[in-house]
């Protein structure tokens, strides 16, 4: 086989190296409904516009054009979709997302309307039923990922677990508490904060929604693009305004759930947790997993340092453990602690995500988590 190095210099060691790349790159050629695609996985496998260049192009584009025209396409037919498979896939996009909201809805309800050992029996059936519709939504529909789901689920729990609880834990613990355990209601020992949790699964449905436009306009673009910087200008504004109007509505979820719960607005943490958990889940829908594993696990670890200092302060000698978070506590209010830190996780999500996702090797099934 020719060497990669020698492709790229295209040197007369290949007489037709347009014709060797094609060899290559044989699958992507022929799967490919149009030339963008090929750019993008041509894009995806380092080869760039000044690599095109010694192929005789003047940039991807044109390179996989070519690599377009001369490659055998598939001639098998497609299986048509049939009406069944329609209202499945209709169901998993637009339906599924809804299952979790109505059932933390109905969990909360249920937690009001019990007392005693009959709300603990109504919190734990809630978390589970809750717990098993957002696996299925991340299972099925717009926010399910391509091969093997990615580790994070265990630092997910432990974010909306601490959106739950853990607010109302710190700051009984910076004031020498906490005296009991939650009692699954918001004026015990360990309060629970229920509507920063029911506006979390509420936005499930817009997470799915929003989350299925992007994936479209940008494949449709995929297909109607002239190169792959024409293709990047014109999606970066959709992740943005995608990101803007899924905050916009977790922020009115949150509004409302508040005002029917008559529970103080949460807005910064809340805030900062839905978005971190947005493009967390964005990015590993498109095949890039590690940033967000990465950056869920560092969070979670935080969060739980802070408990940790703040708990660990009371061994005698180790009183000053605590003043970086007793101070952060004081000056500002316990959700300092989950808006500082998802913030800044969100924050840097981002800024990877409107780098990566602008490109088109983004929109093409990944043959591995990148």
């Amino acid at each position: 086989m020719t060497d990669l190095g020698e492709l790229k210099r295209g040197t007369p060691g290949a007489a037709d190296p347009v014709k060797a790349l094609l060899h290559r790159h044989h699958d992507l050629c022929r799967r490919a409904v149009d030339p963008l695609e090929i750019a993008a996985g041509l894009e995806a496998h380092g080869i760039t516009d000044r690599t095109a260049a010694r192929f005789r192009h003047r940039d991807v584009f044109s390179l996989a054009e070519e690599l377009y025209a001369r490659a055998p396409r598939d001639t098998d037919p497609v299986p048509p979709t049939t009406p069944r498979a329609e209202t499945t896939r209709g169901f998993a996009r637009f339906l599924l997302p809804l299952l979790p909201g109505a059932l933390c809805a109905g969990t909360v309800i249920a937690l009001r309307q019990t007392h005693g050992e009959t709300r603990l029996y109504a919190a734990a059936t809630g978390i589970l039923a809750v717990t098993l519709a957002v696996r299925a939504v991340l299972r099925r529909g717009p926010l399910s990922t391509p091969g093997r789901t990615p580790a994070t689920t265990s630092w997910t729990c432990w974010l909306i677990g601490y959106a739950l609880l853990g607010d109302g834990l710190l700051d009984a613990a910076v004031t020498g508490g906490p005296d009991g355990l939650p009692d699954g209601s918001t004026g015990g020992h360990w309060p629970l904060a229920t509507a920063p949790a029911l506006a979390l699964t509420l936005a499930c449905a817009p997470a799915a929604w929003t989350t299925h436009l992007f994936t479209t306009h940008a494949r449709r673009r995929l297909g109607s693009s002239r190169g792959l910087e024409d293709f990047s200008a014109s999606v970066r504004p959709v992740l943005l305004g995608t990101f803007v109007v899924f905050l916009g509505t977790l922020a009115a979820l949150l509004a409302a759930a508040s005002g029917l719960l008559a529970e103080p607005l949460a807005f910064s943490g809340t805030l900062a947790l839905g978005a971190l958990l947005f493009l967390a889940r964005l990015l590993t829908v498109h095949g890039f997993s590690h940033a967000p594993k990465v950056i869920l696990t560092i969070t979670a670890l935080a969060q739980a340092a802070a408990l940790t200092t703040v708990l660990a302060a009371r061994i005698p000698g180790c009183a000053a453990l605590s003043a970086p978070v007793e101070t952060l506590t004081t000056t500002w209010s316990p959700a300092a602690v989950p808006t500082l830190t998802c913030g800044a996780a969100a924050l840097i999500l981002l800024i990877h995500a409107s780098r990566t996702l602008s490109r088109a090797s983004a929109h093409v099934a990944p043959e591995q988590p990148r």
